[in-house]
């Protein structure tokens, strides 16, 4: 055969040889990782130990592919890992990581940086290769193995906080060992830094340098995703070409750390992507990045044991001594950082307290796979190192890989069922049987509505939906089982958790923006935390916050005012109403839900307490979003159209569907009356543009003492005036402030909160005069009451006016002595 043909032929087989192990071990019990490892060791003693000119039809051919196809370190790393990493960040819950970053940090940096420091001082006494290939060793050795700890715990259902861990130091925990590994194998070959504090210099550039680079090509991909709407081919080929891209221009361009910013862009598209696409998108582009990783994560486990055998083949009863001391310098090192760095962090207040229980597995579970084989065969492969060296750190390196995954790894699971980590707490466990108990009465009663439907024999009905029934009478008392206390935060989190899956199912169906889910969601991830940080206070808190107006918003407010520029907060301004239209339709699903789902599972008094927060939130959005309705009543009716129309245009797309599975519609008239359906949606789908009201012209004619001046005294006025919008609860003028300059009201309303009786001022009202004429300070705060529209008079402006017109003049002189009088002047509303 040519050797294309019997690499293709080597790759197909051992492309069904993974296939075959996954059911295997499934079936055996045995962790997928370690069959790999077990598989490609016994490949490679055959392709070692098995001599060429033995018949055994394909399967010579097979091995003779095998033996001839030599893959370098830099294959592993360039082929192999970009895929293996980013498919591992993909599927990382950002927001959750960011609950434990401190500790996720500490085990992904500190701990490397700890194992590293032990392995190499430990073997310095007993080899003679030098304390800077001992810390190189170190460093390899550091790498838990992505694909060894997500896939074990993920197979055995590990808790989730304990995943998240994992999953964190995983991904972190290489991306800081391989860049302590290039800083070191450079200093050993004389190619890099000189000295510790130039190798600690290169490292931060490395890693932040990574995390950096990472960040950009991350909002890269997240921005190009939205070009792709209705291409997910098209989707899928971005997010592989941004992996590649990342890990090349990091390695070869800017010389960063490639790992670290493949970990950071997958981050970033996580986070970015959750929000942004609609979850069927999500899930087909994370659900064929997950196809790609199972391949590079399946094929580099069997390639790099299969160097096993050729890399362990010169061992000997030293060797093994030190393996020894290199396990336990390993494990004392990842002891040290669980329970002497760990209760120090806990004491310092950074990130939640890790249970006992759930270090001890970490301990155990820190296997280390592919990554440090790749790295061992690097070490090999470089011709600036000593034949002595290169030997010393293939053997160890390989021997303690091997240890972990054949040794930890199968006992994991006991470890875990020992500790009681694979058992529901009893709470949980009342709450499962609470569950599970009404969802088998609905059940039964469902079977019996389908048999009468259906004309069934009531009586062989009875007897299924009997038996179901049966469980409904389990006799828990929810209010008995559970703490009051627990009630109220595990309902708080069932809320939340019910919040980002309405939010997403009207994203969805296509009836609201991906602007206002981005800030739902948010919210929600707001409200995940103030539920853990106060329960039903925090709850509440976080909601409030949610609400408040966010920094773009002021930034567009204050650029308005200051330059003049109205379409920034015109947009920021149309986002905010659409947001809690959003938002109210989502409370009341909530509200339904809880009388619906809640109160059965928890009871009627944890159902009460969730019910009364969310008609808090509900009365809180009600109350902003009134404020801009009655500013902008014609543009919030446009998009309460906008979004009945889109749910017209949603049952419309389902109707098409049901009616083309039905086959009553061809597929041409199907594709012609999808395309036209997509046509109008793309057109409905562009949010109308508010105006804000800001003509000086209109608004000086709102005035009412402006009313009886002629055109062109009005026109000339009206350049001196400045239209300004403001918002609810905004202190516009403050007590003891330097008056610089006056107000009138074009529409809403003001209150002047002075002492005893705070006076009201609506439309074609003024203020701020006083300071302006008496030259005192400001005598009392002047807050809006609601979204209002303004005039704003400079004071250089004022002193004009008062000049250039007798007949304003005298009006204003005549309020402002009325005002000292303490006769305040009742509102005046321009016609």
């Amino acid at each position: 055969m040519h050797d294309i043909v019997l690499v293709v032929f080597a790759f197909a087989a051992l492309l069904a040889l993974v296939s075959l192990l996954l059911p295997l071990a499934t079936r055996v019990g045995i962790p997928y990782a370690v069959l790999l490892v077990i598989t490609g060791c016994a490949i490679g003693s055959a392709i070692r130990f098995v001599s060429p000119g033995v018949a055994m039809g394909p399967l010579s051919t097979i091995l003779d592919a095998l033996a001839g196809f030599n893959l370098t370190s830099q294959a592993f790393l360039y082929i192999f890992l970009p895929a293996l990493l980013f498919e591992t960040a993909l599927n990382v819950n950002v927001p959750r990581l960011m609950d434990d970053v401190a500790p996720v940090l500490l085990l992904a940096i500190g701990a490397v940086l700890v194992c590293m420091f032990f392995i190499g001082f430990a073997l310095m006494p007993f080899a003679e290769i030098g304390l800077l290939a001992c810390l190189l060793l170190g460093a390899i050795l550091a790498t838990t193995d992505p694909v060894a700890v997500v896939a074990l715990f993920r197979e055995i259902g590990a808790p989730q906080r304990l995943s998240v861990l994992l999953e964190g130091e995983s991904l972190l925990n290489d991306a800081a060992a391989i860049a302590l590994f290039s800083v070191l194998a450079a200093m050993l070959t004389g190619s890099g830094a000189a000295g510790p504090l130039d190798a600690v210099l290169t490292f931060i550039r490395a890693f932040a340098g990574g995390l950096a680079l990472g960040a950009v090509f991350g909002k890269i991909a997240s921005a190009g995703l939205m070009m792709f709407r209705d291409h997910r081919l098209a989707e899928t080929t971005f997010t592989v070409a941004i992996a590649y891209l990342t890990f090349i221009v990091g390695e070869q361009y800017l010389q960063v750390s490639g790992v670290v910013a493949v970990v950071s862009a997958g981050l970033v598209l996580s986070n970015d992507g959750r929000r942004k696409l609609a979850p069927s998108r999500w899930d087909y582009l994370t659900g064929t990045w997950a196809q790609i990783g199972f391949w590079a994560s399946s094929l580099i486990f069997l390639l790099a044991a299969m160097l096993a055998p050729r890399l362990l083949a010169d061992v000997t009863w030293h060797d093994a001594g030190l393996l020894v001391i290199v396990v336990a310098a390993a494990f004392a090192a990842r002891a040290v950082t669980l329970f002497g760095l760990f209760p120090l962090m806990n004491a310092a207040g950074i990130g939640e307290r890790v249970r006992t229980s759930h270090r001890l597995v970490v301990l155990w579970g820190g296997m280390r796979g592919a990554v440090s084989l790749a790295l061992a065969l690097a070490v090999t492969e470089n011709a600036m190192l000593s034949p002595d060296t290169r030997q010393f750190i293939a053997i160890l390196a390989t021997g303690f890989v091997l240890f972990t995954l054949l040794v930890n790894a199968p006992t994991l699971r006991w470890v875990i069922h020992l500790l009681g980590l694979d058992r529901l707490p009893p709470e949980e466990l009342a709450l499962r049987d609470r569950a599970i108990a009404l969802a088998r009465a609905e059940i039964g009663e469902a079977i019996g509505r389908l048999a009468q439907d259906r004309g069934l024999s009531a009586e062989t009905a009875g007897r299924i939906s009997g038996g179901y029934a049966g469980h409904s009478a389990l006799g828990i008392d929810p209010d008995a089982a559970l703490d009051p206390t627990l009630r109220a935060y595990s309902g708080l989190g069932i809320l939340v958790e019910r919040e980002q899956e309405i939010c997403l199912d009207y994203f969805e169906n296509g009836t609201v923006s991906r602007r206002a889910i981005a800030e739902l969601i948010t919210l929600a991830e707001r409200l995940h935390d103030g539920v853990k940080a106060g329960g039903p206070e925090g709850y509440l808190a976080a909601a409030r916050d949610g609400l408040s107006f966010s920094w773009s918003f002021r930034a567009a407010l204050e650029l308005q005012r200051r330059l003049g520029i109205a379409r920034p907060l015109a947009h920021a301004l149309a986002h905010r109403l659409e947001m809690l239209v959003v938002h109210r339709l989502v409370l009341q699903d909530l509200i339904r839900f809880t009388g619906v789902k809640i109160q059965p599972l928890f009871g009627p008094a944890t159902a009460e307490l969730l019910h009364s927060s969310l008609k808090v939130r509900m009365a809180e959005a009600e109350r902003a979003t009134k404020a801009i309705e009655l500013q902008y009543p014609r543009y919030a009716r446009t998009l309460e159209q906008q979004f009945l129309a889109l749910s017209a245009l949603r049952l419309e797309d389902e109707s098409l569907h049901r009616l083309r599975a039905e086959s009553i519609i061809s597929q041409e008239m199907f594709r012609s009356l999808e395309r036209d359906l997509r046509q109008r949606r793309a057109a409905l789908e562009r949010r109308p543009a508010l105006d804000l009201g800001l003509n000086r012209g209109e608004l000086v004619g709102r005035v009412a003492m402006f009313a009886d001046l002629d055109p062109g005294e009005r026109a000339a006025i009206s350049l001196m005036l400045r239209p300004r919008l403001t918002v609810p609860d905004e202190v516009i003028v403050r007590k003891g402030e330097r008056g610089d300059a006056m107000y009138f009201i074009s529409s809403g309303a003001v209150e002047v909160r002075i002492a005893p009786t705070p006076v009201t001022l609506g439309t074609g009202d003024m203020f701020g005069e006083m300071a302006l004429l008496s030259g005192q300070p400001r005598m009392a705060d002047v807050v809006s009451l609601g979204f209002g529209q303004l005039l704003s008079l400079s004071r250089r402006d004022f002193a004009r006016l008062l000049k250039t017109s007798d007949k304003l003049r005298a009006h204003i002189q005549a309020i402002a002595r009325e005002r000292r009088s303490a006769r305040p002047v009742r509102p005046q509303v321009a016609e």
